[in-house]
């Protein structure tokens, strides 16, 4: 018996950014289905972050086109971010407000039913309850972290952007995010697109991988598929090899 295909949530299209004479993303194409996590790979310069952010609609791209839920980004942008969300260790909530109230500042502006109940539910997912009342701005990088990653799943998004989730986490708390991040992928099926540059992460949570190099993809599949590509025993070493300008063909 056929499995049912599964519905294409995001579709990157031959997507080309330009900087005058610089091309960050050269002519990129993919698409991530429900229920399916791809981690997005790539040394700095790459073209992840440039990605990341046409993806969420902060800047155009120069040429192609990107999707989601069917709907053309540019035309249908908050349509779009209704159903999405992300969480990315570069972006701080307002310092001067409590944990609590900026979630529930957040879920009500995502139109989240009893915004309350949902904060304290994610609070307690998270393990980080005992920091509701605390400012948002004496966090520590890894508290920050899973507040914004708290903020990224107050709207049970379908489409969700996890940029770098477990940096300046402990493993320990870093394993925890890695099995919410697969708890929620096997509990609603969100189609999720990961960067990392821990390989841990990439191996244990994604699906597929994508390599992006020099704004371009260089190799595409598995974490299986991708070590065997590049004759490496692990992502780690693949990535090394890469970011030491091994041979990339």
């Amino acid at each position: 018996m056929l499995r049912p295909v599964a519905e294409v949530i995001l579709d990157v299209d031959a997507v080309v950014k330009k900087f005058d004479d610089f091309t960050a993303v050269d002519g990129v194409s993919f698409k991530v289905c429900a229920g399916e996590t791809v981690g997005l790979l790539g040394v700095n310069g790459a073209g992840k972050t440039t990605l990341m952010n046409m993806i969420l609609g902060l800047i155009t791209p120069t040429g192609g086109a990107i999707r989601a839920f069917g709907m053309d980004l540019q035309k249908h942008r908050l349509e779009i971010l209704q159903r999405a969300n992300f969480c990315t260790t570069y972006a701080t909530l307002p310092g001067n407000v409590k944990v609590r109230h900026n979630l529930e500042i957040f879920a009500r502006l995502y139109s989240v039913p009893k915004p309350k109940q949902k904060v304290t539910e994610l609070l307690e997912l998270l393990e980080i309850s005992k920091l509701a009342e605390k400012p948002t701005g004496q966090l520590s990088a890894g508290e920050s972290t899973r507040v914004n990653l708290a903020k990224a799943l107050l709207n049970d998004p379908d489409l969700l952007l996890l940029d770098e989730p477990t940096a300046s986490l402990d493993p320990d708390i870093a394993d925890k995010v890695r099995k919410l991040v697969r708890h929620v992928q096997k509990e609603r099926h969100p189609a999720i697109l990961y960067t990392s540059h821990n390989m841990r992460d990439i191996e244990e949570v994604c699906d597929r991988v994508l390599f992006l190099h020099a704004g371009k993809i260089l190799a595409a599949g598995t974490p299986d598929e991708i070590t065997r590509h590049f004759q490496e025993d692990d992502l780690e070493d693949v990535f090394i090899k890469i970011a030491r300008g091994g041979p990339v063909q």
